[in-house]
């Protein structure tokens, strides 16, 4: 079940999944070279549980212990090759798209229509970014209103008299 160094290098090397290969690297530091785990989750940028966790399940099931297993969940109603399609157009265009646009072109090639914010959500799980942020305040005042709601002048000023008395002249 368990293996030596020298195939575990040699797994490591031959890998193409990169979360696989962080915890390849894991095991061959910790169990391969003794080291303590602490130091090499600092090294990786992880957690100690983290590690834990992958150390665990290599010593339960060995290498296959370090792959990621199915998740339970509702599988995507676009199927990956139409999902990978409209990936590759999307990335083609250097002009950049609109959701309602990336939405017309999901519903065109899988017949699928998302809500607005589920199609935001899907673009972002592909890599993608939106080009110029959105409101976050959509219902926010005009500066002309937020000027209106300020405070206006003071309603009485005070004028000094050159006496110790004060008088209050009233604004019109």
């Amino acid at each position: 079940m368990l293996t030596t160094k020298a195939k575990l290098v040699d797994l490591y090397k031959k890998e193409t999944d990169s979360k696989v290969k962080e915890r390849i690297l894991l095991v061959i530091r910790v169990r391969e070279d003794g080291h303590v785990p602490f130091r090499v989750v600092k090294e990786l940028h992880r957690s100690n549980p983290w590690a834990s966790d992958w150390l665990k399940r290599y010593d339960r099931e060995g290498m296959e212990g370090l792959r990621d297993r199915t998740r339970s969940g509702r599988t995507p109603e676009i199927s990956q090759e139409t999902s990978c399609q409209t990936k590759k157009e999307l990335a083609v265009s250097n002009q950049g798209w609109t959701t309602r646009q990336v939405d017309d072109l999901i519903a065109r090639k899988s017949g699928i229509k998302y809500h607005y914010t589920h199609t935001c959500r899907i673009l972002r799980r592909w890599g993608f970014k939106q080009k110029v942020p959105r409101k976050v305040h959509v219902n926010t005042a005009t500066r002309e209103e937020k000027d209106d709601f300020k405070k206006g002048s003071p309603r009485y000023l005070w004028i000094s008299s050159g006496s110790k008395k004060m008088k209050i002249k009233a604004l019109p």
